[in-house]
């Protein structure tokens, strides 16, 4: 007597997603393989480079990049003393009061920690691209503190959000971090995901990198002379204020 066994709906179609997804695997790896083997018989690696760089994301977006969430609620924990030193520079430098840069800064420190990205590095990036005026649009209609370009990030918003969220300062920060993270990683390195997210990949003279790595510098300087010199007034306005 032969008997047969019918599988529940449920487990066929994860049956089926596991071996589509074992299809994909067994495909990637195979053109890897292939290009891989011409690369090395013509000894040019830049065959290898362009793979990479049409690779789905998902390959490489680390654990934490899948758990962030945009969110507009803005980040409710105390910035730390190398946070308050920059915001207090900014503050001098781009005559933008300290309450105003406040849920910038606490949003650029809590999504830096959590994409592994410098928080100092999302400011210079602001100051660059916005001189943290949060309505800023470009002729080409990148809004906000970062620039973030709508058409390209909408998918980035929380849910049932319109195109108005990206002038939200906290919003932009997460989406134009997150949009900077990517294009790090992508391009393979700091200076040239800079240039990526500046749109402007064919400069060999890499002028956006420079100049926001060249104001990430001077805002570490000046937390380091301020530390040298006794604190600054962002922190003592802090304590002030839960004194």
């Amino acid at each position: 007597m032969i008997t047969s066994t019918v599988l529940p709906m449920s487990m066929l179609r994860l049956s089926n997603a596991a071996s589509a997804l074992f299809q994909k695997a067994l495909m990637f790896a195979g053109i890897l393989f292939v290009l891989s083997l011409a690369g090395l018989q013509s000894g040019n690696q830049t065959l290898l480079g362009g793979l990479k760089a049409i690779l789905p994301l998902s390959e490489e977006v680390s654990v934490d990049d899948e758990d962030f969430a945009v969110s507009d609620e803005p980040a409710s924990e105390a910035l730390n003393a190398r946070m308050l030193g920059a915001m207090d520079y900014v503050s001098r430098r781009y005559h933008v009061s300290s309450d105003a840069l406040q849920p910038i800064f606490a949003t650029a420190q809590a999504t830096g920690r959590q994409l592994k990205l410098d928080p100092l590095l999302i400011i210079a990036v602001i100051g660059i691209e916005s001189r943290f005026n949060p309505f800023s649009e470009s002729v080409v209609g990148a809004k906000g503190l970062m620039q973030v370009m709508p058409q390209f990030h909408q998918d980035k918003l929380p849910e049932d959000a319109d195109q108005a969220a990206f002038l939200n300062p906290v919003i932009n920060v997460q989406v134009g971090a997150k949009v900077l993270k990517e294009s790090i990683r992508r391009n393979g390195g700091l200076e040239s995901g800079l240039q990526q997210f500046g749109g402007a990949s064919s400069d060999p003279g890499r002028r956006y990198a420079v100049k926001v790595l060249a104001e990430r510098q001077r805002i570490e300087q000046a937390v380091q002379h301020l530390r040298a010199t006794g604190g600054t007034q962002a922190s003592a306005a802090s304590q002030a204020k839960t004194g």
